[in-house]
């Protein structure tokens, strides 16, 4: 299914993709890092059932959408409300997972009047989060990109460049490369023959055309996100797995202690990808609003 080319009011093109019931409650969902609009979703059937019409779309760089050098999370709020616009959704719910758990919670702070409900599942918190160890716990590949991003874009984008192709030539490299990092829920999860497949066509679609999003994600999640957390004002629901070693679960606490009214869950013995798993009950709470 080719996706709906939407227009920014600054020149961008954002490729854009519904799933499940049309005339259903609107959910926006905000994929992982690296990723793309086509990332792992529960079926057709669970979404029709959820009363659920699930609009994901490419983050500037990644897939079909254009790049939007220097981005802020805060971006994808007006990205977002762009697209709902062209869509005539006025009121709608958000949902990321892992690095698109932030750019969900930029939506709920700074679209108040739009946004109904929020959910961030295994999602980072912002770099100067104020009492909170931001490596701690966290799998060395992440830590190598984090520190380098810290120190400039050109620190960071001939390698991620290189890994792109191979993963964009060969989806299965990244998993392979992440399999030493892998908790044994983890590890469960990706053994699964049609996750992988999923996984794998998200892998080669955000990386159709170049590594930009990947890049500009990590860059950004390691600078300023334009938005303060404790500004999120509306329903909110974090969802982390407590041996997650890709996005340590003192993440998700310190967001739900500075969110007002957040409601936190975790999950004993979950881990970074099972957060697919928990994709389903975070929709039917987010259209439920």
């Amino acid at each position: 299914m080719q996706p709906l080319p939407v227009h920014t009011d600054d020149g961008r093109v954002l490729a854009v993709q519904s799933f499940g019931d049309p005339a259903g409650r609107p959910v926006f969902l905000m994929h992982g890092t690296p990723g793309s609009r086509v990332g792992p979703l529960p079926r057709s059937t669970v979404l029709y059932h959820l009363g659920v019409h699930l609009i994901s779309f490419d983050r500037p760089g990644y897939g079909s959408s254009d790049r939007l050098p220097g981005r802020q999370v805060a971006a994808a709020a007006l990205d977002v409300r762009t697209i709902a616009d062209r869509l005539g959704l006025d009121r709608f719910a958000v949902v990321g997972r892992s690095g698109g758990g932030p750019h969900a919670l930029a939506c709920a702070a700074l679209l108040p009047d739009r946004v109904h409900r929020v959910a961030a599942l295994v999602s980072l918190a912002p770099h100067d989060a104020e009492g909170l160890d931001w490596y701690a716990g966290m799998t060395a590949s992440n830590i190598r990109d984090y520190r380098a991003a810290e120190r400039g874009h050109q620190r960071i984008a001939a390698a991620m460049e290189q890994r792109a192709r191979r993963i964009r030539d060969d989806p299965a490299t990244l998993l392979a490369g992440l399999r030493r990092e892998l908790s044994g829920t983890d590890q469960l999860v990706v053994a699964d023959s049609e996750f992988r497949r999923m996984l794998q066509s998200n892998y080669r679609e955000a990386f159709r055309r170049n590594a930009d999003g990947w890049i500009d994600d990590v860059l950004a999640f390691t600078t300023d996100w334009g938005f303060r957390t404790q500004d999120v004002g509306t329903p909110t629901w974090i969802w982390h797995g407590a041996d997650d070693q890709f996005s340590p679960v003192d993440h998700s606490r310190w967001l739900a202690a500075r969110i007002p009214g957040a409601t936190f869950f975790l999950e004993p013995g979950a881990s970074h990808f099972n957060s697919f798993r928990a994709l389903t009950p975070a929709l039917r709470w987010a259209a439920g609003g």
